[in-house]
């Protein structure tokens, strides 16, 4: 999708985000300047997740310097990238690496901004506190959700009230700066329709990773019982809790919770095994009970280390090589169909024209309709067409299938089992692309 709309004319991105997807906006509009730049293909879509989470590495070893010193966060700094989830989305071309790294950043400057005597120099943390805060959420909303976890952290690290004054009026002037694209987003709602809470899934991936950062707080502290306690749990821990737990309590009322939306609470895990980690290799009373403690917690959520994600059969929604599978199914005057509409998405970088095909169901392409996935022909108008072709290629994503059925994807399906047979079917990442041919025979 990314590649898609960052290739469409600045008027044709314009008048597609007044209508959906406006919460990617600014994402979309940098990537086109990225193109415009270098149109070098995947490489260029995926550079900048590489970049920005190369920068939020560093961004979290300067944080864990600050908080718990120089092997803390080189620590915490190596780790980071290490955690799958970061992995993930580092190779990926979308906003969420770029979120992470302006999230780190402005957690530094808040940080800066905390510890600043200085009137001027304290004054200029503050005002790149809020500039960061509001560019992060205009690349996606959900980065405000920080917020919350930066006013506990100076609840709990009994911040002056001058500081708490200051922080209030840098997060508000950024929230306003936000809000219009609040507005608008939720009036395209419906984009986010797909999403469904997990109780197996998603909640226990949101209750190891905060486990294992408790067991790591709780390092810290004992290491440090004897002396000053550190800061870095104060920081780390409500980064790492608050924004996904807000994310989930909102779940309860309409489901919204993806861990990639909260990326960025990654850090704050990565921040506090680092500190931990630090304070178990010194010499301590404590150590030899808490190594096993931290090791035992530790293990089933950073075990295996990314590792399936250098597989090929690790990207299930790879547009490129579902593209290609579609290509290679069809022949010159088949028809190519997507079940459910929105699938069309896989094809955008090479549409069913470009090898000879036709996309059966399309009335107006994303661009020529300002669309995402473009407009299709009405049901009776797509039976009509399907009942006058002898092979369709079906391109099929099953999950979506579920939540995304309408009149015509009805259409779809019942001409199908009523006048064709499947004769051939491949898979590709979640995509199944069937071959039908016209007749009870193939």
């Amino acid at each position: 999708m990314t590649y898609e709309m960052a290739h469409r004319t600045l008027p044709e991105l314009w008048a597609t985000l007044a209508g959906a997807d406006a919460v990617h906006g600014l994402y979309y509009l940098l990537m086109h300047g990225v193109f415009a730049l270098w149109d070098g293909g995947p490489v260029a879509l995926r550079l900048p997740s590489v970049l920005a989470t190369a920068g939020a590495a560093a961004g979290v070893a300067a944080l864990g310097r600050e908080l718990a010193g120089p092997r803390a966060g080189l620590a915490a700094g190596v780790l980071f990238p290490l955690l799958p989830a970061v992995q993930r989305y580092a190779q990926e071309g979308r906003s969420y690496a770029l979120v992470t790294a302006l999230v780190v950043a402005q957690t530094w400057l808040l940080l800066r901004a905390c510890t600043e005597r200085g009137g001027r120099r304290r004054r200029t943390w503050w005002a790149g506190y809020a500039l960061l805060t509001a560019l992060s959420g205009l690349l996606h909303e959900f980065a405000l959700l920080a917020l919350p976890a930066h006013g506990i952290a100076l609840l709990v690290s009994r911040a002056p009230r001058a500081v708490a004054r200051a922080w209030a009026r840098a997060a508000c002037g950024a929230a306003v700066i936000v809000t219009p694209l609040v507005l608008l987003s939720l009036r395209q709602s419906e984009q986010v329709g797909w999403i469904s809470v997990s109780l197996a899934g998603d909640i226990a991936g949101f209750l190891l990773p905060a486990a294992v950062g408790v067991a790591a707080a709780a390092v810290v502290r004992r290491g440090f019982a004897a002396g000053p306690g550190p800061r870095v749990h104060t920081w780390a821990l409500p980064l790492l809790v608050v924004p996904p737990a807000l994310l989930l309590l909102a779940s309860a009322v309409r489901p919204l919770y993806v861990d990639r939306y909260v990326l960025y609470s990654q850090a704050g895990l990565a921040l506090l095994v680092g500190a931990a980690l630090d304070r178990v290799s010194r010499p301590a009373r404590a150590r030899r009970l808490l190594v096993p403690v931290l090791v035992a917690a530790a293990v089933p959520a950073l075990w295996p280390v990314g590792t399936q994600l250098r597989d090929p059969h690790s990207r299930t929604d790879d547009a490129w090589a579902i593209g290609r599978a579609v290509a290679q199914a069809s022949r010159p005057g088949d028809a190519v169909l997507f079940v459910p509409a929105s699938r069309r998405v896989w094809t955008l970088s090479r549409e069913p024209a470009s090898y000879g095909a036709v996309d059966l169901a399309l009335a107006a392409s994303p661009r020529a309709g300002h669309t995402l996935y473009g407009t299709e022909l009405p049901a009776p108008d797509i039976r009509a067409r399907m009942v006058r072709v002898s092979r369709i290629v079906v391109v099929h994503d099953p999950a979506r299938d579920r939540r995304e059925a309408d009149g015509r994807e009805w259409t779809k399906k019942a001409t199908l089992r009523a006048h064709f047979t499947p004769c051939g079917e491949r898979t590709s990442g979640v995509a199944r692309i069937v071959v039908y041919e016209r007749g009870s025979r193939c």
